[in-house]
């Protein structure tokens, strides 16, 4: 099903959502990482949107909506500014469940933690995106900052791993040099790292130097200051983390440990890497289905997780 394309008002910018689905159906909205657009999602939909209303959108900066004129325009807070606006743009004050990958997991947990978003979001599923509050205290195995209870402290050859996996973080960092690598054959090569590294056959997108130019100010406006300074956020909603354990960039230990803020949560080890999106839609979209069917009727409800459940048949 070609989804319609929706334009949406977002303050200072103009943001593309997609939308596809019968319209009375359950919303399920998706948000994507970077260096993607909402193309990414497109196999996923296809296993989705005969039974649900999806929605999709470019995050700012990214495939056809507008950039933000200032780093600053890149804040997790903006970006959950950004998803309200989507959503009362396609589903009004319908609930709504919500699926991130990779920078749209990262960004969706401003919004699975903020009490403006409690009662609008029945289920969260992320998708190889820490929360940076939570990520920030497990590598240094402190409390959190209200002093709430501890969280599995990982080992220091854990941190040390998933350091070593998050070099990417660092260079994003460096003046110019990222743009450059990015100009100079990066985004050419794209497809191609995809498909050493991950076993996708991708499609060539065509906005995918600008996905990768002004996504890099995710990085920047965010991650020093959520390292130095973690927040205690505690969710409002059901939560599964859809886990690959062959992820290149964010380790598996990342998703273990976080009863003290999540409470009971969902936890499905697959077999792939880090854009499993990509490489198994039809295995992803059925557990984001699994999940979704659970909290159709009782949003933010009590649940019995199953932690580290290794999915059959990868």
């Amino acid at each position: 099903m070609i989804p319609d394309t929706l334009p949406v008002d977002a303050g200072d910018v103009r943001l593309a959502a997609y939308v596809s689905g019968p319209r009375d159906a359950p919303p399920i909205v998706l948000v994507h990482g970077y260096p993607d657009s909402a193309a990414v999602w497109e196999r996923v939909r296809a296993q989705l949107d005969s039974r649900y209303r999806v929605i999709s959108y470019d995050v700012r900066g990214a495939g056809a909506s507008e950039a933000p004129a200032a780093r600053d325009g890149y804040r997790i807070e903006r970006l959950a500014a950004d998803l309200c606006a989507v959503v009362n743009a396609t589903c009004g004050q319908q609930p709504f469940h919500l699926v991130g990958h990779d920078w749209g997991s990262i960004q969706s947990w401003e919004a699975v933690t903020d009490p403006q978003f409690k009662g609008r979001i029945r289920s969260f599923t992320s998708i190889s995106g820490p929360c940076l509050d939570y990520a920030s205290v497990a590598l240094r195995g402190t409390r959190d900052p209200h002093k709430k209870p501890r969280m599995a402290k990982q080992s220091p050859l854990v941190s040390i791993r998933q350091l070593l996996r998050s070099w990417y973080i660092f260079f994003f960092h460096l003046p110019w040099l990222p743009e450059l690598v990015w100009r100079l054959g990066g985004v050419r090569m794209w497809p191609l790292w995809l498909r050493i590294t991950e076993r996708v056959d991708a499609s060539r997108d065509p906005t995918q130097m600008r996905n990768a130019i002004n996504g890099l100010n995710l990085y920047r406006a965010n991650f020093i200051d959520k390292l130095l300074h973690p927040r205690a956020r505690h969710v409002h909603v059901p939560v599964q983390f859809i886990v690959p354990l062959h992820d290149r960039y964010v380790g598996p230990e990342l998703s273990v440990g976080q009863e003290a803020w999540l409470g009971p949560y969902d936890r499905v080890e697959l077999d792939a890497g880090h854009w499993v999106v990509l490489r198994e839609p039809q295995l992803v979209a059925a557990h984001i289905e699994r999940f979704v069917a659970r909290h159709l009727a009782e949003p933010g409800g009590p649940v019995a997780p199953t932690f580290n459940a290794r999915a059959a048949g990868e």
